[in-house]
């Protein structure tokens, strides 16, 4: 297995936990405080929630196009993810920096680490 191949299933594998997170608060799970800078603890307001489904779809796009990029599915796909990957690097360096700098304790501690490794990944397999 090349480096490639590991950091694409790294962050397929955590893309899986956010998206899952993000449906988990579109559904009304009580963790608003540890998302959106924690301005809304506890269940997220319908738009929020709506919002956290955009973020779950956007995400799930990122996978697919890192997927792809390392070579691992939508083989069809793979000279448009050759571009694409830069876009899927800048939303992850501006999640990163946003769970960095979040005035939520929980967030930044639970987010920023994993945000992080997927900015690594993603860059890992844009290099490729």
């Amino acid at each position: 297995m090349t480096d490639t191949t590991t950091a694409a299933y790294i962050f397929g594998f955590l893309a899986a936990v956010v998206m899952l997170f993000q449906v988990a608060l579109a559904l009304g799970a009580p963790w608003g405080e540890m998302a959106m800078g924690g301005k809304f603890p506890g269940r997220f307001p319908p738009m929020l929630r709506i919002s956290a489904i955009v973020q779950m779809l956007l995400l799930g796009f990122a996978a697919l196009v890192v997927l792809t990029r390392a070579g691992l599915v939508l083989e069809n796909y793979f000279v448009f993810s050759k571009s694409a990957i830069w876009f899927v690097v800048a939303l992850c360096v501006v999640s990163a920096i946003l769970n960095t700098i979040t005035p939520s304790i929980k967030e930044r501690i639970l987010w920023s680490p994993v945000t992080i490794i997927l900015v690594i990944c993603a860059i890992v397999v844009a290099r490729s």
